[in-house]
C-alpha cells in the first residue's frame, strides 16, 4: 500500500480531524488523528497490520506489544500478520505494566506498536516495561508518525504507515487557546 492509499483510507473513515485538540501528550493541535475510526473495520485493520508487519519482515519478532488502548487492535493485527503473540500494557499509577497474566521470556524479541507517534512517550513506556520483563525491543511500528521527523532521533528504529507533519503547541503557546476556541480531548486519556 502506498502512503497516499493509506491517507485516503484515513480521510474516508473520518480519522483525520480538524479543530482544537488536547493530545494525550498534553500538547495542543489543530489536527487530530483518530486511528480507532480506521481500526474499527477488521478488514482494514488486517490490511494495515500486514503492511506494518511487512516493514519489519527482515527482523526476528516473537511478540508484538502495544499500549492500551491505542495499541491493542494494532498489536493484534500485526501479530496476526507475523504469526506471533500479541500482548498489551496497561497504565498504572507507576507507569505501564503487563497484566492479565501476560509475561515475556528473557530475551524475547518484541516489536512495539502504537497507533500514533507524537512525542514517543507511550512507546518509551512500553519499551521500559518490556525491558523490565526481560524482553528485547527490536523496533517500533506506528500507523501514523505525526512527529515531524522527531521519530528519527528515537531510541529504536520507528517505521510508520503514514507520516504527517502536524504542528503541536504547549498550552501556554497555543494560538487557539489565545482565541478561546473550545479544546476537545478525544483521546483515551480525555
Amino acid at each position: 500500500m502506498t502512503e497516499n492509499e493509506i491517507k485516503n483510507i484515513f480521510r474516508e473513515k473520518g480519522a483525520l480531524q480538524e479543530g482544537h485538540f488536547r493530545l494525550n501528550s498534553g500538547l495542543h493541535s489543530e489536527q487530530y488523528i483518530q486511528c480507532a475510526r480506521v481500526l474499527q473495520h477488521p478488514g482494514l485493520a488486517r490490511r494495515l497490520g500486514a503492511e506494518l508487519a511487512r516493514r519489519f519482515s527482515r527482523q526476528e519478532i516473537e511478540v508484538v506489544i502495544g499500549p492500551a488502548l491505542g495499541g491493542i487492535t494494532l498489536a493484534f493485527a500485526v501479530g496476526l500478520a507475523l504469526d506471533c503473540r500479541a500482548v498489551f500494557t496497561e497504565k498504572t499509577e507507576d507507569g505501564m505494566e503487563l497484566r492479565r497474566s501476560f509475561a515475556l521470556q528473557p530475551g524475547e524479541k518484541a516489536l512495539v506498536v502504537d497507533d500514533v507517534f507524537t512525542t514517543g512517550s507511550s512507546v518509551r513506556e512500553v519499551i521500559k516495561t518490556l525491558k523490565s520483563q526481560g524482553g528485547e525491543p527490536v523496533g517500533a511500528g506506528v500507523m501514523v508518525d505525526r512527529s515531524g521527523g522527531r521519530s528519527e532521533e528515537f531510541v529504536l528504529p520507528v517505521k510508520s504507515l503514514l507520516n504527517l507533519d502536524l504542528r503541536t503547541y504547549s498550552p501556554a503557546e497555543c494560538p487557539m487557546c489565545s482565541e478561546e476556541i473550545t479544546c476537545r480531548s478525544p483521546g483515551s486519556s480525555g
